[in-house]
């Protein structure tokens, strides 16, 4: 790599850069942290089935282990990225990693599950990691290595993922207690913690103002309403005072919120970004997005590991036999996440938008329609990843490609957002469709239940290639009268060229 993580205060003081070498050893500390972030974020997927057994908790009720870390990181993560703005980015790193290190740490020890879903809220700020880490190494390095060094972030994370479901499954199968698996992860967090005080730098803070605290109290108030109000769907159904007054009152307080933020100066999340040449549309999409890439995980995890001769339904995988079904899957999403801008070049972005949803739509369906044999539900699990890598390539790029150019950096943390939300919403929808679906006083859904999870995704699927249809490639001609002049149509194309790897 060319240029350091000083070369831009040393070129203003004449100092010789310092050796390319520093450079990789500062960007490798940052890649342990994404591969320890994407160990997290993939590996209790696999185990899901032996904490319910652990906690005595029903299948239905373990979506609140995926959906609670979303809705906690759907808060954090504009608030960590506005203090990094503010007071630094390293230091906003380094709180991120010991709040993930306590959380990961709680959850491994959690005497009960609403203690273990407190260690999961700690755990939200995960997702606040790579942002942190994209603003450091943009503030720090000259643009060609920034790019780069983002490139091998986002592939750390991406390498994270693949080894934290096997790695998980397999000591699963060798270490008889889920409490021992537990603590791996654990471990990894706590060492990242004393890492993250070697040799990084921090950013040159430049922005101004106070945060944001009434925006991001209306926002936590907001979704604990909603958290509140979909949890009881599972005991009151939906129409029922303890879910329609709490649903009301997120309307409101989300309502309030919204105002509140356009007329902030310094909003906790710009939702200005949306404005423009049918880019709303595109944020309906990541929401969709969210709601089939995060919904389907626990299902298909409780779903394999069901016992068919008890449950009449599933194949009694074990947590390593689940990481397995799911591996074709993540090796899809990975190559045509890395191939999206090559198919993009064939069938513009719209094309590829559609494209990927509709494997995605067509994956659920298959599950859908055909579970009754593991290599039917590889088939459909790998068709529905390889959808969701080339989503995962095109969607940031179009979305901030849409956006005003001063716009582009708020546009992909309210991708990210959006994205976020959208898996927590269907991570309470899930509860209520297989707790519909349950026996009364049972624990266990009936297989119908997990159908009509894959298929609410399916329809989510045919939402989002509506919403993309609705959509002009390009967001249509810009008016003559606000057409930029020459220089500053120079000054945009280098300011869009995309970060693909900042958003996926």
């Amino acid at each position: 790599m060319t240029g350091t993580f000083r070369a831009r205060d040393e070129a203003r003081s004449g100092q010789e850069p310092a050796a390319p070498s520093s450079v990789t050893a500062v960007v490798g500390l940052l890649v342990v942290f994404e591969l320890m972030s994407g160990f997290l974020q993939t590996g209790i997927t696999p185990l899901l089935p032996e904490l319910g057994d652990r906690h005595g908790i029903g299948d239905s009720a373990l979506n609140w282990i995926v959906s609670v870390q979303l809705l906690a990181g759907a808060v954090m993560v504009p608030v960590f990225g506005r203090l990094g703005d503010l007071y630094g980015h390293r230091r906003m790193l380094r709180a991120a990693l010991v709040s993930v290190a306590a959380g990961t740490l709680l959850v491994a020890l959690a005497p009960t599950f609403p203690v273990l879903l407190l260690g999961r809220v700690f755990q939200g700020v995960l997702v606040a990691l790579l942002p942190l880490e994209i603003a450091l190494v943009r503030d720090r390095l000259p643009v060609e290595s920034a790019r780069r060094a983002i490139a091998r972030l986002v592939g750390a994370l991406t390498l994270g993922s693949l080894l934290g479901a096997v790695v998980m499954g397999a000591a699963a199968k060798t270490v008889d207690d889920v409490q021992l698996v537990l603590l791996i992860p654990a471990f990894f967090a706590l060492l990242c913690v004393p890492v993250s005080f070697v040799r990084i730098p921090e950013s040159v803070p430049k922005a101004v103002g106070r945060p944001d605290w009434p925006g991001a109290a209306l926002l936590g108030l907001s979704l604990l309403s909603l958290l509140g109000g979909v949890s009881r769907v599972e005991h009151d159904g939906w129409v029922s005072a303890p879910v329609l007054v709490p649903l009301a009152l997120f309307a409101g307080l989300i309502g309030l919120w919204i105002r509140t933020e356009l007329r902030c100066a310094t909003p906790l999340v710009d939702l200005r970004a949306m404005k423009g040449r049918g880019v709303a549309r595109l944020y309906l999409v990541a929401f969709f997005f969210g709601v089939m890439y995060f919904g389907s995980q626990s299902p298909n995890a409780t779903f394999l590991a069901a016992d068919p001769a008890k449950d009449g339904y599933g194949f009694g995988l074990t947590a390593l036999d689940i990481s397995l079904v799911g591996l074709p899957g993540a090796v899809a999403a990975l190559i045509t996440s890395g191939c999206a801008a090559l198919i993009a070049r064939h069938l513009g972005h719209r094309g590829t938008l559609m494209a990927a949803f509709g494997l995605m739509t067509a994956g659920f369906l298959g599950l859908g329609c055909l579970h009754d044999t593991v290599w039917e539900v590889v088939v459909s699990v790998s068709v529905c990843g390889s959808g969701v890598g080339a989503a995962l390539g095109a969607l940031p790029t179009v979305i901030v490609e849409a956006t005003e150019p001063e716009r582009t950096g708020v546009a992909s943390a309210l991708y990210n957002n959006v994205k976020t939300v959208g898996g927590a919403v269907s991570g309470g929808v899930v509860v209520s469709v297989l707790a519909s679906h349950t026996r009364p006083g049972g624990t266990t859904p009936y297989e119908g239940g997990y159908t009509a999870v894959w298929l609410l995704c399916a329809v989510c699927g045919l939402g989002a290639i509506a919403a993309v249809a609705g959509r002009r490639e390009g967001g249509g001609p810009v008016p003559a009268s606000s057409r930029p002049g020459p220089k500053r149509r120079r000054a945009i194309k280098r300011t869009r060229v995309p970060f693909r790897s900042e958003t996926s």
